[in-house]
């Protein structure tokens, strides 16, 4: 048989062995009446739910069998977990589900409900990497389906339940904005999300910020149908979740509400799933599901568990196999032999291994291509016209009414801040879908002003203010852009973006890789950073670190310098995010908000117009394109730079051109995708290049310019300046460490010289 080479523990035997000695009912129930006394479930469902405990089961056992040829690529089962198949017969299938990787009961129950699904087949693609694979086409194995409503997560330490929080937002937001129940998520208005995890995650903060936030919002009276269910096998890896800890710990979360059960009973499963489900869907609230569970066949097919627990430790969980439990209720109810039960057993067994076989000749990615497809899309095409359809429905009596009487084309000169906050003033108008969030960003109006009014223009629905904690902002933009929103949440300080990146990196990054597209989480992150405050800062306010962010694949960076470029560089990304599902880092230069001169005190050469939306299209800039400044003769030296280098440049390159040099001064933009074209020829165009890089010399953004010459072929002369490899101290001492327009000046003459 299939499993005899996949357990030290040997199920299989043991299966066999005690379903043999059990002894034929007294009585028999019928199929249509509770599975025994006191329970909700019926005889026809729990046999339903035993074959779904079976496939998962088996499929555990194929797992390990797959790895012994090297035909497998993944072991982490579900055995001793098939109890939260009675949780996916409470819920509904279209009720959008984020599962825990011992979640296959689960995925195999909801199957059941889907008619045309197989959930074998799908498992065991992704177990040797198929590309018909129906989530991530081959390029991991994970439980989801956009048929079942199941969304991909490969997280093992509860980082997509922030997300959960962002999903059930938009269940519920999206009751009231028709435009969003139009979308293609197939959630009806009293869907409940769920979201499963197991017990050592309670202790990361992920999971805590996740379920801080749904309680936080609770208790601030906004509604989240929100059910997570704790899968608790009393163990992560090795290390042993202390008695009474899970429970203490879910038990008192503000804001939540408690239920539990044994998860290897699969009636008291259910029945208390029903209640919580039933509780959830009503109220509109989240609470928690906890699940005393067992771990069989250790964490994964390497694991050896005899090197941690004690074999009686062992047994003691193989006494409470689920599977055992749930066939001795069948025999006890009359409902099923011994017999029976084994043969359905085998059959399931030889139909997965069947259906194993049949995977194994299924092909494999085979190129780059192929896997990176669906990382990134880029349809510029598309976007500049997402961006000529949002002007067209600008109405001029509405946008009038929303900037209060005063169009912001008829101001003249706008500061970089002011052009924002007239560009967000316009997308919230143009996506009836779009919602603004954030630390202070509401009633404050940003703590730069940036925001400032948009609460009072739009309302408190789509601008309001969060709590504190950046993973919660990340992962609540990341489940609204499930849901068909278009977020922009704000990260108060670049600095603070560090205490959540994984929510861009393992969370936002990957969904539509994999998911090979079928979802995605369009996001637009605002991001106040960079240094040169003045009189102000420290290295948390005055933070010059983006290497996180340029090392995510397909995320976009955006950073305005100036006025002239934030409104059609704020409008890409959004658009990018409407068409493409792109994640976007839109990066706001703190210390040049507010800059009205670029050469002497009063110029205002640093204000720029604010185009109206018939002008937007002309004025697009597509992702990936540089802007270039001709200073003089233009013909000398090649200043590559961006953000607060932008102004310093400009300012020496002004200088230089007095002493005959004549400059370009490329601003980049855009720090991912780097404009690359864009860079090779204007650097040609000289022979001389200057990078003026204000992040840092160790991972600063001037690596990967100067990287993408050598790359290219590149054969004039090159240097840099760059900030030193420091955090950035407080006052006056600034000045130390961050690149100076006189450094500018003597590295371009010292290229000059050579």
């Amino acid at each position: 048989m299939l499993s005899v080479v996949t357990t030290p523990q040997d199920l299989d035997e043991r299966f066999r062995a005690v379903l043999g000695g059990l002894s034929p009912a007294d009585e028999k129930r019928e199929p249509d009446d509770p599975v025994r006394e006191g329970t909700a479930l019926t005889g026809v469902q729990a046999r339903e739910l035993f074959s779904a405990q079976l496939a998962s089961r088996h499929l555990d056992l194929a797992a390990r069998w797959l790895r012994s040829f090297d035909q497998g690529y993944y072991t982490i089962g579900s055995a001793g977990h098939e109890g939260n198949a009675a949780v996916a017969a409470a819920l509904r299938p279209t009720d959008p589900a984020l599962l825990h990787y011992r979640s296959g009961a689960f995925y195999c129950a909801r199957a059941v409900q889907v008619p045309g699904s197989d959930p074998i087949r799908d498992v065991l693609r992704g177990l040797v990497a198929s590309t018909k694979e129906p989530i991530t086409g081959g390029r991991h194995k994970v439980f989801g389906n956009p048929d079942l409503h199941v969304i991909p997560t490969t997280s093992t330490i509860g980082s997509h339940l922030p997300r959960a929080v962002g999903v059930a937002y938009a269940i519920e937001r999206g009751r009231r904005i028709s435009r969003l129940r139009a979308q293609t998520t197939g959630w009806p208005g009293d869907a409940v999300a769920v979201c499963s995890f197991g017990d050592a995650s309670v202790n990361h903060a992920t999971t805590l910020a996740g379920l801080n936030t749904a309680g936080w919002s609770n208790h601030t009276g906004l509604r989240l149908p929100l059910l997570f269910v704790c899968e608790d096998n009393g163990i992560g890896i090795s290390v042993r979740s202390p008695a009474g800890w899970v429970a203490e710990t879910l038990r008192s979360r503000p804001g939540i509400r408690y239920f539990a059960a044994d998860g290897c009973d699969v009636a008291a499963t259910y029945d208390a799933a029903v209640e919580a489900v039933s509780w959830v869907r009503r109220q509109r609230r989240p609470a928690v599901l906890h699940l005393s569970t067992v771990r069989l066949m250790g964490h994964a097919g390497a694991d050896a568990e005899l090197a941690y627990r004690s074999r009686a430790e062992i047994a003691a969980d193989l006494d409470r196999d689920p599977l055992l439990a749930t066939a001795a209720l069948l025999v006890q109810a009359g409902l099923a032999t011994p017999t029976d039960l084994i043969t359905r057993y085998d059959e399931v067994g030889w139909e997965v291994r069947r259906i194993a076989e049949e995977t194994l000749a299924e092909p494999k990615l085979a190129s780059v291509s192929e896997v990176t497809a669906p990382l990134a899309p880029r349809r510029p095409v598309r976007v500049a016209r997402a961006i000529s359809d949002a002007a067209a429905t600008s109405g001029s009596a509405a946008r009038r009414e929303a900037f209060g009487g005063r169009l912001p084309e008829e101001a003249g000169g706008l500061t970089l801040a002011q052009t924002v906050n007239a560009t967000l003033t316009d997308a919230l108008l143009a996506y009836p879908e779009m919602v603004v969030f954030g630390a202070d960003v509401a009633a404050k109006g940003g703590v730069y002003g940036v925001t400032k009014g948009l609460r009072d223009r739009f309302g408190v629905g789509r601008v309001f203010d969060t709590l504190l904690d950046e993973t919660s902002i990340l992962g609540l933009g990341l489940g609204t852009g499930l849901g068909g929103m278009l977020p922009v949440p704000e990260i108060q300080y670049l600095a603070y973006l560090h205490n959540a990146e994984d929510q861009l990196r393992g969370e936002a990054a990957t969904m539509q890789f994999f998911s090979a597209g079928s979802y995605r989480n369009p996001l637009v992150v605002r991001v106040p950073g960079l240094a040169y405050q003045s009189g102000f800062g420290g290295h948390f306010h005055n933070d010059n670190s983006v290497a996180v962010l340029r090392d995510i694949p397909g995320v976009v960076v955006a950073v305005p310098a100036r006025a002239e470029d934030a409104g059609p560089l704020l409008r890409t990304c959004l658009a990018a995010a409407v068409v493409d599902g792109s994640v976007c880092v839109y990066l706001e230069p703190i210390a040049l908000y507010h800059t009205r001169d670029l050469h002497a005190d009063g110029d205002n050469e640093w204000l720029g117009e604010y185009l109206p939306p018939e002008r937007w299209a002309e004025a697009h800039v597509p992702i990936g394109r540089a802007r270039v400044y001709g200073v003089g003769s233009s013909q000398d030296l090649t200043i590559i730079t961006f953000g607060n280098g932008v102004r310093l440049s400009l300012r020496a390159a002004a200088r230089l051109a007095a002493e005959g040099v004549g400059c370009r001064v490329v601003d980049l933009r855009w720090l991912s995708p780097l404009p690359v074209a864009d860079i090779i020829r204007e650097s040609s165009a000289t022979g001389r290049v200057l990078v003026v890089d204000e992040t840092r010399r160790s991972g600063g953004v001037g690596e990967g310019v100067l990287a993408a010459l050598v790359d290219t072929g590149y054969v004039g002369v090159a240097r840099r300046v760059a900030a030193v490899d420091s955090f950035i101290p407080l006052g006056l001492a600034a000045a130390h460490v961050l690149v100076s327009e006189d450094q500018i000046i003597q590295a371009a003459r010292s290229l000059m010289a050579r």
